[in-house]
């Protein structure tokens, strides 16, 4: 199998932050085909959800509804 890097953003919050976070990462799956997370990255974190592909978030726990014109995405 070769080593295939597959697109994803991680939705989290940082221990010390009520902020609602996420970042597009580059990550390996292992042979069941699960994407595995760095452990260096789950420190400090609670993961809330991985999402196939880089994802915009337009609008998140607290925020405003950004002004988005969606027929362009």
């Amino acid at each position: 199998m070769k080593d295939e890097l597959t697109t994803v953003t991680v939705i989290y919050y940082h221990e010390d932050s009520l902020v609602l976070q996420h970042q597009v990462q580059q990550c390996h799956k292992n042979g069941a085909g699960r994407v595995i997370i760095s452990p260096e990255f789950k420190e400090e974190k609670s993961i809330i959800a991985v999402c196939l592909g880089e994802i915009t978030i337009i609008n998140k726990i607290g925020d405003r509804i950004l002004s988005v014109d969606i027929a362009d995405e």
